[in-house]
């Protein structure tokens, strides 16, 4: 019986290089490949990045309670008014809403900026809100032929 001898191949014929070495370039080059490229700009172009704010809106419940607290100032029509809440982050009135009055129920929605012109009169100082009116109600206000004298005038 005789078995089949294995040849041992000589060290000269062996790799120089081990196979888990080759393994993990060739891992590697495929990474680098599947990365993500910039793109290329034309010359003399720039390109300038745009960097955004995430700014925190509200809750529901606050222009709700404000609103209820405020809401008698508000001028409607059709059902309908908006207000500017006061951004305590922005010390401005930037938060907008539109409200839909139905019944005794209240709907909020928000809005990127208002659509009327901002009520000037009739509204306390030191509202957190501010209130619109219609551009009808606006001219009627300032058509009144309203005359104020101021102290001093006439002497």
């Amino acid at each position: 019986m005789d078995e089949p001898s294995e040849k041992i191949p000589s060290a000269a014929r062996l790799s120089k290089t081990p196979s888990w070495v080759s393994l993990g370039f060739v891992i590697g080059a495929l990474f680098v490949w599947a990365l993500p490229r910039e793109s290329k700009t034309a010359v003399g172009t720039s390109v300038n990045p745009v960097s955004t704010v995430q700014l925190e809106r509200p809750k529901a419940t606050d222009i709700e309670a404000v609103f209820a607290e405020w809401g008698r100032y508000a001028v409607w029509e059709h059902g309908l008014t908006e207000v500017a809440l006061w951004d305590v982050d922005r010390k401005s009135y930037t938060i907008f809403y539109e409200i839909l009055r139905s019944g005794d129920a209240s709907y909020f929605r928000s809005i990127p900026r208002l659509t009327r012109p901002v009520l000037t009169h009739g509204v306390p100082r030191g509202s957190p809100l501010q209130f619109t009116e219609t551009e009808e109600m606006r001219r009627e206000w300032l058509s009144r032929d309203v005359t104020v004298a101021t102290p001093g005038e006439g002497k």
